[in-house]
């Protein structure tokens, strides 16, 4: 698959992104390796101003509403923490099918490791407009109603829905916008 031509626009306004799974392998079927996930979301709103819109995280693939200082640099970052952590954690699991997968889905211009976890790039899209935002939420909200996995889209508890319904959600996000 060619390399991706998306850039983030302007930091710090909200982009849309999405961070695809190499192949649209089922890595995020485990709590373990989702919160792997929410922990480097967790961490970088700490430690770099990186503010969570929304999200949802499905087992190949997961969306974001997200902003930074550096939002590049940041989703650099994301991608290369968990890939590590999720390749440890595979490993001390002994998952050898997910990783031998892993190893023999890589890129050829991936030389110095043995997996690659995630596609290239996130496809950065620019919210400017509340209708975008809405837009956006809401197409985050309801991807795992329209793969028929919940009902509800506060019924799925790897999203950001529950946060927008009023509930408690696993990671605090940024609701005034």
């Amino acid at each position: 698959m060619p390399r991706s031509s998306y850039r983030v626009l302007y930091d710090p306004c909200p982009h849309f992104l999405t961070a695809t799974v190499n192949h649209w392998l089922p890595i995020f079927t485990r709590p373990e390796t989702v919160n792997i996930v929410l922990d480097s979301w967790r961490f970088l709103q700490r430690e770099a101003d990186f503010q969570l819109y929304g999200y949802v995280i499905l087992e190949n693939h997961l969306h974001l509403i997200a902003a930074s200082k550096n939002l590049s640099h940041d989703m650099q970052r994301f991608k290369s923490y968990t890939a590590k952590q999720i390749i440890a954690h595979l490993e001390q699991h002994r998952s050898t099918k997910l990783l031998d997968l892993l190893a023999f889905f890589k890129r050829a211009h991936k030389k110095e490791t043995t997996y690659q976890v995630w596609e290239e790039g996130s496809h950065p899209q620019i919210i400017e407009t509340e209708a975008v935002m809405r837009q956006k939420l809401d197409y985050i909200h309801q991807n795992p109603v329209k793969r028929g996995y919940v009902d509800q889209p506060e019924h799925w508890r790897y999203s950001s829905a529950r946060n927008y319904a009023g509930q408690e959600g696993l990671i605090e996000v940024i609701r005034a916008w």
